[in-house]
């Protein structure tokens, strides 16, 4: 039996080809022993193939061009710099999703577009909380797609957590009542609800969501607590149009970010932090239950400079 990698070592091996991407783009352009105007200009534009962003890239070649202009520098010692500016891009995003409301239950809103991992998110979601002894329940909100419903129920029994469930079309409101109203009386800490995906028709899923907002609010005017956008990485820039149209239609409080290892755009996690500010609560990097885990900035700007 294999040894088990730590969380680390997956995310080398998740961040691989982005990291070899960013590596091979920073080592093309050091062809000097001086880091000058030339060299910078294509650090940025390294930057920008390996999905930064062109903020993030200019923000990033600021900083070097201020603290090493003209000096003498290794492509080590270039991933290295690269990797210390990201980091502190990313710090100030870097916030867990803490339970913290009183009363319970702490309801979270999941939204994304289908396809995004947003279901099994959920679950990866839930066992974190279990890990710290929370009680969870899941809610199918997303009764759109009555593969939604049913691939959530798997996850809860697969993860061992309560889910309040409705027919395939129903109304999603009516659920979230339902399971509001059942996390309250089981004291539950975190209600996780999933929704509806689709954003062919932004202003059906606004009075959506709204109505489940309103009868929230009937229950708890502080809920929902969160409204995690959960994001696909292999989308790269794509994923920052996500983040435009879910802020305007869901107000967003977080992200997630899924499919970390299946690409080499891993990069677009710095151009959404530096873009919009919003908290990063956590990554995936694999279909294990485990693969979920709480966003590392210093970590993660390590991994995508490719810093042993």
């Amino acid at each position: 039996m294999s040894e088990k990698l730590s969380w680390g070592e997956r995310l080398f091996g998740g961040f691989k080809k982005t990291s070899e991407r960013l590596a091979e783009n920073i080592a093309q352009t050091v062809t000097k022993a001086k880091l000058d105007d030339a060299t910078l200009d294509d650090v940025e534009d390294a930057l920008i193939m390996s999905d930064l962003g062109p903020a993030a890239a200019a923000r990033i070649t600021a900083k070097l061009r201020e603290k090493r202009f003209g000096l003498e520098i290794s492509a080590d010692e270039l991933k290295q710099a690269v990797a210390d500016e990201i980091a502190e891009i990313l710090r100030p995003v870097a916030k867990p999703l803490d339970i913290v409301a009183f009363p319970r239950p702490q309801v979270i809103l999941t939204i994304g577009v289908n396809g995004s991992g947003k279901t099994t998110t959920i679950a990866k979601l839930a066992h974190l909380f279990q890990e710290d002894d929370y009680g969870v329940m899941l809610a199918a909100g997303d009764t759109f797609r009555a593969a939604a419903i049913g691939q959530l129920r798997t996850w809860a029994e697969r993860v061992g957590v309560p889910i309040i469930t409705g027919p395939e079309g129903g109304d999603p409101a009516s659920i979230v009542f339902d399971a509001v109203k059942a996390a309250t009386d089981q004291g539950i800490d975190a209600l996780i609800v999933d929704t509806a995906g689709r954003l062919q028709n932004k202003t059906e899923l606004m009075d959506e969501l709204d109505k489940i907002r309103r009868v929230l609010g009937r229950l708890n005017p502080e809920a929902p607590h969160n409204v995690i956008l959960v994001l696909d990485a292999t989308n790269g820039q794509n994923a920052l149009a996500q983040i435009d149209v879910f802020k305007e239609v869901a107000g967003v409080t977080g992200l997630i970010m899924t499919k970390l290892d299946g690409t080499a755009r891993g990069g677009v996690l710095v151009a959404a932090a530096e873009q919009y500010g919003l908290p990063i609560h956590a990554i995936g990097v694999g279909e294990k239950i485990d693969d979920l885990r709480p966003f590392d900035p210093d970590l993660v700007a390590k991994v995508i400079a490719g810093v042993a």
